[in-house]
């Protein structure tokens, strides 16, 4: 079992989530984090177990997982995602956001949080379910979301204060129900109480949430990785299946060298977010058709940072962490976003590496179509002559994948995992 601080977790997801909302939607840094808060304190209120809180915290820091796949949806039927369209699609965005969580190991005691956040008391939202048919999380989660995106509750401001009590007043009976309505005016009855920057926000959520630790089983760690890797992957059509791709590869590799399961689950949890980082990079740069100018270029590197930025506070995953944000050292010290040099860098570090670059070989991207095997090897060895990348390791990838290049997820056998 890999035991993991569950609030570490928390905090780094729903970074990585509102940089997507962001982009997509214009909502205010740290949102979900605030939703997450929000939600717990009016939990508090129903006198909620300390369980049943985390548990909605969560939900209230993923109830945006979809959004990036969302978006490319939309793409993909040529049309372009925005706050107009998102709206008319609340039910496709909550549908898919269900079933993102449905594998997570806290999923059945909070079934339909993430499904019913936007419906309103009135029986007006995607799914016309009244209040008294929608689960209680979802409900906190649908107040505290709505006024957040509605009135930025980051800074505290007076005038600000007394309007989003007019508007939660006034709403009683459409968006909201009384019980609901009634708790949040209880809650936050002074600017002080209702208004969080980041030094308030992170100090209340761990007064709010004490920390807890967790142990995942290898199988569990598997779904989380699945979970992220949608997200992440979502990010742009030309590295669509990208971080999954690589973590196929990472689990043959660790079956292949007769690792334990639980370091091969950890490894494919690695490979799987290896790129979240990417969630901070501007999409138009990812899908670029042409060559990069050297600022563009400067800011896609900037994804390894952010994968360090925002795993590597995750208490308990601290080997996943190291392994996803070192991707792209190399041996001889020319790699990002460190520098590292070989002594730096363990074996699972230089296997990480050179599975991303052979599975970006192997992709289409915007200025060229994905390569043969043969020829991605022919590029793995120079990289190996110029003193980048491991050579043992190559060789190992060359024996694994040379007869079967592209290994399906199919092929991932996860049922003897306990």
């Amino acid at each position: 079992m890999v035991k993991i601080f569950r609030n570490d977790l928390i905090y780094s997801v729903s970074t990585a989530l509102d940089y997507v909302e962001h982009d997509l939607v214009t909502i205010s840094p740290h949102h979900s984090r605030r939703i997450a808060l929000i939600s717990a304190l009016l939990g508090q209120y129903f006198g909620l177990s300390h369980e049943t809180l985390l548990n909605l915290a969560i939900c209230a820091a993923l109830h945006d997982n979809a959004l990036s796949e969302y978006e490319q949806l939309k793409a993909s039927i040529n049309q372009k995602a925005s706050p107009e369209s998102f709206a008319e699609d609340l039910g496709l965005h909550c549908t898919i956001g269900e079933r993102n969580i449905s594998a997570l190991p806290f999923y059945p005691f909070v079934q339909g949080a993430i499904l019913y956040h936007h419906e309103n008391a009135d029986g007006s939202g995607p799914f016309q379910k009244k209040a008294a048919d929608t689960p209680l999380l979802s409900r906190l989660i649908h107040i505290a979301d709505t006024v957040d995106a509605q009135y930025d509750l980051s800074h505290k401001d007076t005038e600000k204060f007394l309007k989003v009590r007019s508007f939660v007043s006034d709403n009683v009976g459409t968006l909201y129900d009384e019980e609901v309505a009634n708790t949040f005016l209880n809650c936050f009855t002074t600017p002080d109480k209702m208004f969080f920057n980041l030094d308030t926000l992170n100090k209340c959520l761990y007064e709010v949430l004490p920390e807890t630790q967790r142990g995942y089983s290898p199988q569990e760690l598997v779904h989380l990785a699945d979970f992220f890797s949608k997200i992440i992957d979502y990010k742009s059509r030309f590295t669509y299946n990208h971080s999954s791709g690589v973590a196929q590869k990472a689990w043959h590799m660790a079956e292949y060298y007769g690792w334990d399961e639980e370091t091969q689950a950890q490894l494919y949890l690695a490979a799987s977010l290896h790129d979240v980082g990417k969630l901070m990079t501007q999409t138009e740069i990812l899908e670029k058709p042409g060559k990069l100018t050297d600022n563009e270029f400067k800011h896609i590197q900037e994804h390894a940072k952010g994968t360090y930025m925002i795993l590597h506070a995750i208490r308990g995953l601290e080997n996943v962490a190291r392994w996803a944000y070192n991707h792209h050292e190399k041996l001889n010290g020319s790699g990002y976003p460190f520098g590292k040099e070989d002594s730096e860098l363990n074996f699972q570090d230089r296997l990480m590496a050179c599975l991303d670059i052979y599975q970006a070989l192997r992709e289409d991207r915007p200025y060229r179509l994905g390569m043969f095997h043969k020829e991605a090897m022919v590029i793995l060895q120079d990289m190996v002559e110029n003193g980048q990348i491991d050579a043992t390791i190559v060789a190992d990838i060359d024996h694994c994948f040379k007869d079967s290049p592209n290994v399906p997820m199919d092929r991932i056998d996860k049922t003897n995992l306990s």
